[in-house]
């Protein structure tokens, strides 16, 4: 219905954006009595793929359930009612062990109203540091569907569930300094504020001559393991990272003939910094992120809205929003 033609109706035509791209049907050759719906595969246009399948609303059981059915679904997730969620599943790439972690549905059952929170920025964990642009571009997303929801009254959902999906690959803003993680400063259009230069700062831990007793060799060896892990774990070569590599080639040189670790800590730490707090605007806001509505055998006509689903939309940005805020 949403993707026939012939679709008037201006609800279901909105509704198009938030689920996957509708194929037609499809049935494998000699079982034309085995029909599939053909739909467009979300996580195509993603490198490393991390996904997630929330159940949402109060109920996982329709108006037709019968009584035995409604105590099979409660008895599988009790807090479903007060918590309007289920966390289903997740496949979640840590960039530390370039490999992915999976939860089932029973991970997601062991959650309660004390862990939920803790259990769903798990999703976002890359195995450095919580990657809170896509938990900012997931939370905007829900909230879109929360307003179609609110913007409708003829048709309630059960035991239907958002697919989340981002890129586990390392985002352009990032920097590993020693095996650690540190988020970059993107630039803006306007002046850097005092405050925002310091922060940029406080990515690169400054040398002092002397800093732990470390020779210059091993001074040399920690500036390689930087640009190295960083273009190791980011593949893609921006400018200001061809840049960044002949500066350090010009300044290891000039360092060499003067032998003066203050040329380290003061030339090239400020180019250093510069670089890192000039990224491309065009990253801003490059993070690739998606979350669609799926799995509708349960959709039924209604005269109002539909609170349950609501209530869970509303109970899942409150926690998306918790974790942001961290």
């Amino acid at each position: 219905m949403v993707f026939s033609s012939d679709c008037t109706d201006p609800k279901l035509h909105d509704l198009q954006m938030f689920l996957p791209k509708y194929f037609g049907t499809w049935s494998p050759p000699g079982s034309t009595n085995d029909l599939y719906l053909k739909l467009e595969d979300v996580t195509r246009k993603f490198n490393k793929p991390c996904i997630m399948d929330v159940k949402i609303g109060q109920k996982s059981y329709d108006p037709h359930a019968s009584a035995e059915k409604i105590q099979q679904q409660i008895s599988k997730y009790p807090l479903m009612e007060e918590i309007g969620f289920l966390v289903l599943g997740m496949r979640v790439y840590h960039m530390d062990s370039n490999s992915f972690e999976v939860q089932n549905q029973h991970y997601g059952r062991s959650l309660t109203k004390d862990t939920i929170k803790h259990g769903l920025s798990t999703f976002f964990n890359n195995g450095y540091y919580l990657r809170k642009d896509a938990v900012s571009a997931c939370l905007q997303k829900v909230q879109n569907i929360l307003q179609w929801f609110e913007n409708q009254d003829t048709l309630h959902f059960y035991a239907s569930s958002l697919l989340f999906v981002y890129d586990g690959s390392c985002p352009q803003s990032v920097l590993t300094v020693d095996g650690k993680a540190h988020a970059k400063k993107v630039a803006t259009t306007e002046p850097l504020r005092e405050e925002e230069v310091t922060e940029c700062n406080n990515n690169i831990s400054m040398l002092n001559p002397m800093e732990n007793g470390k020779n210059e060799e091993q001074v040399e060896k920690k500036w390689s393991r930087i640009h190295m892990a960083n273009k190791k774990i980011c593949p893609k070569r921006l400018h200001s990272e061809a840049f960044l590599e002949r500066e350090i080639l010009t300044e290891d040189k000039s360092r060499k003939n003067n032998g003066s670790q203050e040329h380290l800590n003061g030339n090239l730490l400020t180019k250093l910094e510069n670089v890192l707090c000039q990224v491309s605007t065009d990253l801003r806001d490059g993070t690739q992120v998606d979350v669609r509505m799926i799995d509708f055998a349960h959709v039924f006509p209604s005269e109002g809205k539909d609170l349950g689903y609501i209530y869970g939309l509303k109970n899942l940005i409150a926690v998306l929003q918790s974790i942001l805020d961290e």
